[in-house]
């Protein structure tokens, strides 16, 4: 019996700090915890996690050069509120500045940045998955912009994780990435959480987010489909790349990194 418990607990542990990078310690925490109090860890690990995640975790993320993004700011957002549950909206300080100045130009035009997965508060090199490179503060997913069925510009996006949407169904390279055996190269489909919307992509609008992303000098590279750098008319930025077979489609959302 106290080889099931500890490996539940080892299980819960992996899971935790694969997700959230924090949560696993915190775990062990809530156990030692509700062992000395006979509370339930039911009841402990919710509270201690919230209370880490909103009062302890961003001033010591600060020391490791991170910083949380906004939650409730109207300009730049996360898709989803777990997004921050998650621990998962912590960038550098010069990409959470980079990100509030280019959502306070873009709002004048009536958009805002909708960010997906940035980074976890601590430890440079430190995976999120599923992602390759989300691991020194310096990246971070933007989601797209839509229209709606009328055609009017919407804050709306067509899933609820933010991923998984594609534009089209079949890329440039979705079927030879396949061929290839990158067989990852679709996955983000099986993670929308759910459709939810019935949204076309803004063109306009998008090629005006991703300009203004690459504006700034500090700006190194970003990420989408080939398809789409044509479609949108912006095949003269060097700094829009094909991000290759071994990483997911990029015509549901935006990668953008800084130098």
């Amino acid at each position: 019996m106290r080889i099931l418990k500890l490996f539940g607990h080892i299980l819960i542990v992996l899971i935790l700090t694969t997700l959230t990078q924090v949560g696993g310690v915190i775990w062990l925490v809530s156990v030692l915890i509700s062992n000395r109090l006979k509370k339930k860890k039911r009841f402990v690990f919710p509270i201690l996690y919230l209370t880490f995640n909103l009062l302890i975790i961003p001033p010591v993320a600060s020391y490791f050069g991170r910083e949380r993004l906004p939650v409730f700011s109207y300009v730049l957002k996360p898709r989803h509120w777990m997004y921050s549950i998650l621990c998962r909206n912590y960038v550098s300080s010069e990409l959470k500045v980079y990100l509030k100045r280019s959502s306070e130009k873009l709002s004048a035009s009536g958009i805002s940045i909708t960010y997906l997965d940035a980074n976890f508060p601590f430890i440079d090199g430190f995976p999120l998955f599923p992602h390759l490179s989300h691991n020194d503060g310096k990246k971070i997913d933007i989601s797209f912009q839509y229209l709606d069925k009328t055609g009017k510009a919407t804050d709306k996006k067509p899933s609820v994780s933010g991923y998984g949407a594609y534009v089209k169904e079949d890329s440039d390279y979705s079927s030879k990435c396949e061929v290839l055996d990158y067989w990852q190269y679709d996955m983000t489909k099986y993670l929308t959480f759910g459709t939810i919307n019935d949204l076309r992509l803004d063109k306009k609008n998008t090629k005006v987010l991703i300009q203004e992303l690459l504006s700034q000098s500090n700006a190194q590279k970003l990420f989408i489909e080939p398809y789409l750098k044509r479609e949108l008319g912006l095949s003269n930025y060097s700094k829009i790349r094909f991000h290759g077979c071994q990483a997911v489609r990029h015509d549901d959302h935006i990668h953008f990194q800084i130098k």
